[in-house]
């Protein structure tokens, strides 16, 4: 990450010091996005839950990562389930792409790894969609609540988990430890 902090500094220096015959170099050039990012990078690693764990696999793409969240409590407690985190160039107009990279049996995780969080959808009629004034922090944050408070049998993406959790919450229970046994540890 402190490579993408020195390519800003630089990229400030250059310009400082540009020759008046307007010389650019856009090898050096740090989009928007990427401005954005390590100001919101710096303060998600800050006030990242306890049960999360964010990874870059390349420090100079701040806009690709990876996030290992482990419930402390619920019928989640035990697993470890990865998501992908892809922050487009258009952001923060438009919500990062989140994809959850384990199989689990959850009403707003599809086994496919599709998410159902209304922060993360571009266009809301209720109003709790994405907007320019959220940030990757609260994203993370929303990601792990799909394990608390906000785990959603009303409203589910995975009808046949929620329906089965309706049937009965034993043997609900019990197939989320087995994919957890299986895919999550």
């Amino acid at each position: 990450m402190l490579t993408l902090a020195s390519k800003l500094k630089r990229e400030e220096g250059v310009r400082a010091g540009r020759t008046l015959a307007g010389s650019n170099d856009a090898s050096h050039r740090v989009s928007i996005r990427d401005r954005l990012l390590i100001k919101e990078v710096a303060e998600l690693e800050s006030h990242l839950p306890s049960t999360c764990k964010v990874t870059f696999p390349d420090e100079n793409k701040l806009h690709h990562f990876q996030l290992a969240i482990s419930p402390d409590e619920g019928y989640y407690l035990g697993g470890k389930f990865q998501f992908e985190i892809e922050v487009p160039e258009a952001y923060n107009m438009v919500p990062p792409k989140v994809k959850c990279l384990t199989r689990i049996w959850h009403p707003n995780i599809a086994e496919t790894g599709e998410i159902c969080l209304s922060l993360l959808r571009e266009h809301s009629i209720d109003g709790t969609g994405w907007a320019p004034t959220r940030t990757l922090k609260d994203v993370v944050w929303g990601l792990n609540s799909l394990f608390t408070d906000l785990l959603n049998f009303d409203d589910p993406l995975n009808i046949d988990a929620a329906e089965h959790h309706l049937r009965d919450k034993e043997d609900f229970r019990n197939k989320v430890q087995d994919f957890i046994k299986n895919y999550a540890r």
